[in-house]
């Protein structure tokens, strides 16, 4: 697998547990909600800066 796969696997992942988080906002136990959302604004936190890091790296 390859450094672009690798990427847009973690962004995938990452952008999938942001949005599960969401939409299960209501059915989390309390005690779980405060870590998965700090975990999940973590890697879309990291996804934001590999998708600006793969441009500027990006061959032209």
């Amino acid at each position: 697998m390859n450094n672009a796969a690798s990427i847009i696997t973690f962004l995938i992942v990452s952008f999938s547990l942001a949005l599960i988080l969401i939409m299960k906002k209501d059915s989390l136990p309390s005690g779980v909600k405060r870590p998965l959302a700090l975990l999940a604004l973590v890697m879309v936190a990291f996804s934001f800066a590999l998708i600006v890091y793969s441009f500027l790296a990006a061959p032209m």
